[in-house]
């Protein structure tokens, strides 16, 4: 039975690891989880993906989805019950540009603010300066209406909520200070959402012959 699970590396506080594990819950898939330390990687995962970054999922045919935002796509491609993929406000493509921006330019101020010790020359303060222009945006949408995409939670918030968490965590009274309340109030009720909690449980370490761990269980 397991054989023929699709197999997913994880790693439980990774931003783009959480989103493809809240994919995978909503629609109601399951998979072998292998929660990996990363500085320890296994290498059957090594073998499987150059980037060597975690998620990777690999199919039971053998093939192999090792970007995040795919593994969403492939998993609610095939049951999707809570319409992430049809918003009440935005096509697909729409949420698609949205998570393209958060991915890119929003991370790499993220990563400038949250990692500046580890970049030289970077100055964390510029970095969050620069990354307020993205986080008023979303203040924006959040006022019009209650999710980014409309009425209800979509593929556009479960993107890029994690990355949201990630930069209210590096100062958490900075954000609070923020004049953002739609942003604030939309955070906090995500990471509370059963969807989230159910994907930060933890599990240990994988290694090889490991009885496989069925995810969601």
């Amino acid at each position: 039975m397991t054989k023929k699970l699709p197999i997913l590396y994880s790693f439980r506080r990774c931003p783009y690891a959480m989103r493809a594990r809240m994919a995978i819950v909503v629609s109601g898939l399951s998979v072998q989880l292998r929660e990996v330390v990363l500085r320890a990687k296994p290498a059957a995962m090594l073998v499987l993906s150059p980037k060597a970054t975690v998620p990777i999922l690999q199919l039971p045919d053998g093939e192999v989805v090792d970007e995040s935002f795919d593994i969403m796509l492939w998993a609610l491609r095939q049951a999707d019950p809570f319409g992430w993929l049809q918003p009440d406000a935005c096509s697909l493509d729409d949420m698609k540009a949205l998570v393209a921006v958060f991915d890119g330019d929003f991370k790499d101020q993220l990563d400038g603010y949250k990692y500046a010790s580890r970049i030289e020359g970077a100055v964390a303060e510029d970095h969050r300066k620069a990354a307020g222009p993205y986080l008023l945006d979303l203040e924006h949408r959040l006022t019009a209406y209650r999710f980014l995409c409309g009425k209800k939670p979509s593929l556009a918030d479960y993107a890029i909520m994690p990355f949201i968490r990630q930069f209210a965590h590096v100062d958490r009274g900075y954000f609070a200070a923020l004049p953002y309340p739609s942003l604030q109030r939309w955070l906090a009720g995500m990471v509370e959402s059963p969807v989230f909690t159910r994907v930060m449980e933890k599990h240990k370490q994988w290694q090889d012959g490991d009885t496989p761990v069925i995810f969601p269980p």
